[in-house]
């Protein structure tokens, strides 16, 4: 809670003078017949106003979701838990509370896209034990990746080639960004603003 004080006035004489009487009066007269349009508040941004909605295929279970996950203001939090399930760790059948800054992020860059395709995940959350086997099999997976934090996620869009989605992605300068072409995906995170 913010407290505001006032300086003590206990002795303080007010004095006016006529010539500052004067310029106050042009001051307040100019201010009123100046228009207000820097004053004008600005349009309501819709994108605080909307619906935010995204859809998932998962491509090593095979399910798909398609759900509204913010309205009204606020996270829906049925949704919330079922995107943590589809962008679980399959391996291990485990889910994490994926970051909601990294939802944001993929609604905006499908919006950026005009598209309203499913993602297709290719890996969402893992347990360390999982990353630390993927580790094993390839020196691209970072030890101490943002998967396991539900910080990232491996992703595509159908209609749109691996490129396209990474120079989208990479132009909102939210996270990291990484191109995997022979895999045909793009890592998109929310740790450091980063492309690779």
């Amino acid at each position: 809670m913010t407290h505001w004080s006032q300086p003590s006035m206990t002795g303080f004489k007010p004095q006016l003078s006529r010539r500052c009487f004067l310029k106050s009066g042009v001051i307040l007269a100019a201010t009123c017949l100046t228009p207000h349009v820097t004053l004008a508040r600005p349009p309501q941004d819709r994108s605080q106003v909307a619906e935010k909605g995204l859809a998932f295929y998962n491509t090593h279970t095979g399910e798909n979701l398609t759900t509204v996950y913010w309205a009204q203001g606020d996270y829906v939090g049925e949704a919330i838990s079922d995107i943590n399930h589809i962008l679980r760790d399959h391996r291990a059948n485990e889910i994490k509370s994926m970051d909601l800054d990294l939802l944001d992020f993929l609604h905006t860059i499908q919006q950026k896209l005009g598209s309203r395709e499913s993602f297709h995940v290719f890996s969402g959350y893992r347990t360390p034990a999982t990353n630390a086997l993927l580790r094993r099999r390839s020196k691209r997976v970072s030890k101490q990746s943002l998967h396991m934090q539900g910080k990232a996620v491996d992703i595509s869009l159908p209609g749109y080639d691996t490129q396209t989605v990474r120079r989208a992605a990479i132009s909102l300068n939210r996270g990291g960004v990484g191109y995997y072409p022979s895999s045909n995906f793009i890592h998109v995170d929310t740790g450091p603003v980063r492309s690779w």
